[in-house]
């Protein structure tokens, strides 16, 4: 007779009442274990079994708890959380050029990005979010922020005809992003993206020189695109094609292309980023604030189209809680085609999960729960009284807003909230500083 196997050591052993791998697709599993070890999941497997075979350092039962991977918000800005309600109900065109960009003229510098990005990477941590992608000034600040916080990024450096507080032209902004990019090459956790911001902003030859230095080092392009409809209009009038067929001419179209809004879509929109392998990065609240118009998610993923969401900045979207994004997401679904079966919510769940992943070019590493990839988790506990009843998990989540029932966060088996608790920010200090800047801003005599 054989002896039993003595267990294998763990890191950390995490077990809850319902787990949601994502692959596969609608899967949730009664009294799971996630087994993690050097950062990485080992495996899924019954609780019990996981007794067996494991010895955890450390081992977590949830009891009222649901297990699913960390979300991916795959476009913002996130040190304009600290203009969070400074204007709204506005189009976009008169709250950017009447309102947002002179407030960034005035108050721009590091010190507003490092704390407008810690308050924005609370928030996430407190909602669920493991990985963010954000496209603003200072990206070298918003990386420290990041580095320190332990959240996974995207940061994509800006790219401009115009000065601004952190580059004077074109050349700058590419030498300093460049020069980011090689600070920043070997961070597990960091990648550094080419942010041109629009085709309203960026000319042909810097577009050329983006696409030639992206393509050289391998790197994303994170860009602005189809937002509204004078957008493509004026486009038109000015170059004689829409917007994404210039950038293909341009050569910036590609499978490392994140195109964030894509409101205005057409069928050969659609066929041209279905030939190019460039991906969508939804922001669906943002755009019905601004009245911008609608992305027709579903209908791109059926064309097989890499399809994120992003919570855009708090100053448009005035949170960053991805829960509710992919809740509306599912909402607009339904109700532009008709059909009430159009972006189910195990779609929701992948759109926010591994379709942040494949948008950024992270699929292989986070997105699912699979023996191999990352271990950037998060625990959401389901005893409050809209969770229940609860017979379906996956819906509750979606239809039911679930940011605020986050209580744990993992980023490669690291803790970054524990029982709703932040461990690596200090959010009295944050929300001190976030204070500051309120008052700062709100007095016109400063």
């Amino acid at each position: 007779m054989t002896a039993p196997r003595p267990p294998q050591p763990a890191d950390l052993v995490i077990s809850a009442a319902w787990v949601i791998p994502v692959i596969p697709r609608g899967a949730c599993y009664r009294d799971t274990a996630c087994v993690i070890r050097d950062g990485r999941i080992l495996e899924l497997l019954p609780r019990a079994e996981a007794g067996r075979r494991y010895q955890g350092a450390r081992t977590l039962h949830l009891a009222d708890s649901l297990l699913m991977p960390g979300l991916v918000n795959a476009h913002g800005h996130a040190a304009m959380s600290l203009l969070r309600g400074y204007a709204d109900d506005l189009p976009l065109r008169e709250w950017l050029e009447g309102h947002i960009w002179p407030a960034e003229a005035r108050w721009m510098s590091g010190d507003f990005v490092a704390d407008g990005t810690r308050l924005a990477a609370a928030e996430m941590i407190a909602s669920g979010t493991t990985c963010f992608a954000d496209m603003y000034f200072f990206p070298d600040v918003v990386a420290d922020v990041a580095r320190h916080s332990g959240l996974r990024a995207q940061i994509a450096f800006p790219v401009l005809e115009f000065a601004t507080a952190w580059a004077a032209s074109a050349d700058e902004y590419l030498h300093k992003g460049l020069a980011l990019y090689d600070e920043n090459k070997d961070d597990p956790l960091l990648r550094i993206a080419f942010g041109p911001h629009a085709p309203y902003t960026v000319s042909d030859a810097t577009f050329e020189r983006v696409a030639l230095y992206a393509g050289e080092v391998e790197a994303p392009v994170h860009i602005h695109l189809h937002e509204t409809a004078h957008e493509v209009e004026d486009a038109l009038a000015a170059h004689g094609e829409r917007p994404i067929n210039r950038l293909h001419r341009l050569g910036l179209l590609g499978p490392g292309t994140q195109c964030v809004h894509m409101t205005q879509v057409e069928p050969a929109d659609i066929e041209l980023l279905a030939a190019t392998g460039a991906g969508v990065v939804h922001c669906p609240r943002s755009n019905l604030k601004l009245a911008s118009g609608y992305c027709p998610a579903a209908t791109l993923r059926d064309a097989g189209i890499p399809v994120a969401l992003g919570t855009d900045g708090a100053a448009s979207s005035n949170d960053l809680d991805l829960f509710m994004e992919l809740r509306v997401a599912a909402l607009i679904a339904k109700g532009l085609s008709g059909d009430p079966t159009r972006l189910a919510a195990a779609e929701a769940i992948e759109m926010a999960t591994l379709g942040g992943a494949a948008a950024l070019g992270l699929e292989t590493e986070i997105g699912s729960l699979e023996a191999g990839k990352s271990a950037d988790l998060i625990a959401l506990d389901l005893s409050d009284p809209a969770a229940l009843p609860l017979y379906n998990p996956i819906s509750q989540l979606v239809y039911t807003g679930s940011g605020g029932r986050v209580s744990h966060v993992w980023v490669q088996g690291r803790p970054l909230l524990i029982e709703r608790s932040l461990q690596t920010l200090d959010f009295a200090a944050v929300s001190a500083r976030a204070r500051e800047w309120q008052t700062r801003l709100a007095d016109p005599s400063v």
